[in-house]
């Protein structure tokens, strides 16, 4: 690392206490407690799932809330990058300067209204379209319940430390409360069945695609929705509205993209594994799918992609509904989101 990635990697982690300094408290308890605690792993380079020292942990997170308690009032600090002061939020012109030394830098505004910045080493840079895809390898900097991957404009970042170990967590969840479904089915399909934590690298190496395919589907999404999307997911940050549109606008971009391309691969590892994840509000919403799954397993292979198919229409007129009640309600329209999102249910 030359002096000046160094120089950077510490201006992008302040950046990031910053923005935990403000938003942690915006988590559940219990999210907080598994997102810090991964936090803690990857500053001690220890792997997903490793094994904690008893007490360690409570005292390096007791060290931490002490360091936020002076930051939340703290700007965000410009980029130092070839002898320039880039603004933190402009990740083009910053991995203008950086990829071609091998790292990726990333930036932008995600769920509940949290600023997320990160530094890596670059793993690969494609494109598939018009979509520019680029993997973060080791990651030199990071702020606390990273996003695996994310879309900004016509890039997609995918996070390869990030998504092993959120499969880490999502895998010792399992572990405490195993049962026969759809992530059983998964690991048994991936084979690592009686060992899963050993296989997080053989899992994420098959779902990294899966998450390519949904950023994907979030810019197919993005191009049939429009400005005006974007403008309702700003409006709608931090309120009980946001959630229902987040899922409205997953389930477009997977009914788009991902299932249809999952269902049509002969490997039912990634297929299984979606479906593991497939909870909360967007199983609340989308019970159909749930039934698809079934009638696969039952050996109706083409029952998710028909599924899928039904579902494009469905998401893409509440969507677009969003955008019509912000557009002559403004604030109103956002609220009465809520309630129409609530009768929309798919089955």
């Amino acid at each position: 690392m030359t002096p000046e990635i160094a120089a950077l990697a510490r201006t992008v982690q302040a950046n990031c206490h910053v923005s935990d300094a403000r938003h942690a408290r915006d988590l559940t308890l219990c999210t907080y407690l598994l997102e810090m605690r991964e936090l803690y792993r990857w500053e001690r380079g220890l792997a997903p799932g490793g094994a904690l020292v008893k007490g360690a942990v409570g005292a390096w997170l007791a060290e931490r809330e002490a360091l936020w308690a002076g930051l939340d009032e703290r700007g965000y600090a410009v980029l130092p990058i070839g002898g320039s002061d880039v603004d933190p939020f402009d990740a083009e012109t910053a991995n203008a300067a950086l990829a071609p030394q091998g790292y990726v830098y990333g930036a932008g505004v995600g769920r509940l209204g949290k600023p997320q910045f990160f530094l890596a080493e670059l793993a690969g840079d494609e494109r598939r379209g018009g979509v520019r895809i680029l993997r973060a390898g080791s990651e030199i900097a990071r702020d606390l319940a990273p996003a695996p991957a994310a879309l900004r404009g016509d890039t997609v970042y995918l996070r390869h430390d990030a998504l092993r170990r959120w499969i880490g967590g999502r895998l010792e969840t399992h572990l405490h409360r195993p049962v026969d479904g759809p992530m059983r089915r998964a690991l048994l399909a991936y084979g690592v069945g009686d060992d899963p934590v050993r296989g997080i690298d053989r899992i994420a190496a098959g779902e990294a695609e899966t998450l390519v395919l949904h950023e994907l589907g979030e810019h197919a999404a993005s191009a049939r929705l429009g400005a005006g999307w974007h403008d309702v997911l700003a409006a709608a940050s931090g309120t009980r509205a946001e959630w229902p549109l987040r899922a409205a606008r997953d389930l477009l971009a997977d009914c788009l993209v991902t299932l249809p391309a999952l269902a049509a691969r002969e490997d039912p590892a990634s297929l299984h594994f979606w479906f593991a994840n497939f909870e909360g509000l967007r199983e609340d919403l989308f019970p159909a799918l749930a039934d698809a799954y079934s009638a696969w397993l039952a050996g109706d292979d083409e029952a998710v992609a028909a599924c899928a198919s039904r579902g494009v229409p469905h998401w893409q007129a509440m969507c677009e509904r969003a955008v019509e009640l912000h557009s002559a309600q403004g604030a109103a329209g956002i609220a009465a989101t809520e309630a129409e999102f609530a009768a929309a249910t798919l089955r």
